[in-house]
């Protein structure tokens, strides 16, 4: 199972090389997914469409955790999100994040920024003992 996966990581990233243009999904800053994602007040999208691409990027980002972690290897920033949880929810707490702290995220590429919103939203059971431990 690890050779398909390492395998199928391998051939996509030979794609993406040898493509006849640059990768512009590199280019998706936090700015840009804040402008994806947002809505007015009363929750009419901004971008037509936004709210799908702006959850497949979080999805994406969801994904490819879940596939390190299932490869046996730790993630940078690791976070666990209940089953229970829908991705609209999930899609307006990243936001909140990154809303939050643009000063940090708004010109950089917006996938660590998504796993830091996760991880500040859902850590896991060890990361909540340990911050418990650190406040007393």
């Amino acid at each position: 199972m690890r050779k398909f996966f390492l395998g199928l990581l391998i051939t996509g990233a030979a794609v993406s090389c040898f493509g006849s243009s640059p990768a512009k999904a590199a280019n998706f800053s936090g700015n840009y997914l804040m402008h994806v994602c947002a809505s007015d007040a009363q929750g009419k999208e901004l971008v037509p469409g936004g709210h799908i691409a702006c959850q497949a990027y979080i999805a994406g980002v969801i994904d490819y955790h879940t596939l390190i972690r299932s490869m046996g290897a730790a993630p940078g920033v690791d976070f666990c999100i209940p089953e229970s949880e829908d991705l609209y929810s999930i899609q307006h707490k990243v936001m909140r994040y990154i809303y939050k702290n643009r000063s940090l995220h708004a010109q950089f590429i917006a996938s660590p920024a998504v796993a830091l919103a996760l991880y500040n939203s859902y850590p896991c059971e060890a990361d909540k003992k340990k911050t418990k431990k650190r406040k007393r």
